[in-house]
């Protein structure tokens, strides 16, 4: 029975065997022709369903099979299309299995013969395929599985910390509407940032403070300003924060752990090199980073803590501009002070 989602491309400029083709296989596919390599490209570039497979011929006029070929082995969205060489005997068939065609079917036809070929390359690409949607959904499934555990990791990090439950949230928000300014207005991080995946970056700023998990109550919760010991004890929660995302698997191969790391190790780093952990200046500092402590230290001036009273806005303000080319990078800080009315609004709307 005729199967219109599985469609078979038959490029040959003998009308002949196009027929006989047709004819072989119009039973069980949806078959369409092209007479050369250039009428069949075009025929692929409008289709909005690619074929399942492609019987080629090798020898044609304006382009010819392997030409043809070359074009979609480079090509991202064709290359996974597998081909069936259709050869005579004097064509060196393994010089084109080599080459990366799935099979050859001779002339003159054998209608089983080609039946055989035609279906059990298809059959490969749809397992191949399943395959790979299966693999798809199994990680998407294990990406949300340990977005989840991180996400209530650091809320209970944050209830430890004496926050409001809020925090994380504010501090995410602060994040995105930096980058989503700085990509809009097309500033010079524009590229870096829309490489590095807006919404990822969002998802890490969760785990900022992960090391204070590591901090003894007695510092953490202390109500009062911290002695320069206690400071330095404190200070390692960058530290331990980088260790702990290095447990929760390969920062090398998932982008999300990779911009954790940055930003948890990184946050409290200054624009002129006189942060911690590691001193570093400029755009030595993770961009994750330097986007996190803006954010960072405008919700700790703004919202109440149990040792201080929030500060007014404006003040928050002068502070962040006071800061700039110093503590804060200076593009970033000027972002926030163009959008610091949605910075306000988030602050307001998550108490």
């Amino acid at each position: 029975m005729l199967d219109r989602n599985q469609t078979v491309l038959v490029v040959d400029d003998v009308d002949t065997n196009v027929l006989i083709l047709e004819e072989i296989l119009k039973g069980d596919y949806n078959v369409i022709t092209a007479s050369n390599g250039k009428e069949a490209l075009e025929k692929l570039q409008s289709a909005e369903q690619l074929p399942k497979i492609i019987l080629l011929d090798v020898i044609m006029p304006q382009m010819d099979g392997k030409q043809l070929f070359e074009i979609l082995r480079t090509d991202s969205t064709f290359k996974r299309i597998p081909v069936i060489f259709i050869t005579v005997e004097n064509e060196s068939e393994s010089e084109l299995l080599e080459a990366g065609a799935v099979d050859f079917i001779n002339k003159p036809f054998h209608p089983e013969i080609v039946k055989l070929r035609v279906r059990n390359q298809i059959q490969l690409k749809n397992y191949s395929d399943n395959l790979e949607e299966m693999v798809a959904e199994k990680t998407a499934e294990a990406t949300n599985t340990l977005e989840n555990a991180l996400r209530g990791l650091a809320n209970v990090i944050e209830h430890r910390d004496l926050e409001s439950g809020e925090h994380v949230k504010r501090t995410q928000l602060f994040v995105k509407a930096l980058t989503d300014y700085l990509i809009e207005t097309n500033s010079v991080y524009s590229e870096e940032l829309q490489n590095l995946n807006p919404d990822i970056i969002m998802k890490s700023m969760a785990l900022h403070d992960v090391g204070k998990i590591a901090i003894p109550d007695k510092i953490l919760l202390k109500p009062g300003k911290l002695d320069p010991d206690e400071y330095d004890i404190m200070k390692t929660h960058t530290t331990r924060g980088m260790e702990i995302i290095h447990e929760l698997g390969d920062v090398k191969s998932s982008l999300y752990l990779k911009h954790c790391e940055d930003i948890c190790y990184g946050h409290h780093e200054r624009w002129d090199g006189k942060g911690y952990p590691r001193q570093l200046k400029e755009t030595e500092i993770p961009l994750t980073a330097r986007l996190a402590a803006l954010a960072d230290v405008y919700d700790a001036l703004v919202c109440a803590r149990v040792y201080k009273s929030a500060m007014p806005y404006d003040d928050a303000l002068k502070i962040i501009v006071e800061g700039r080319g110093t503590q804060f990078d200076p593009i970033i800080a000027d972002a926030v002070v163009e959008i610091n009315e949605k910075f306000k609004e988030i602050s307001q709307k998550y108490q």
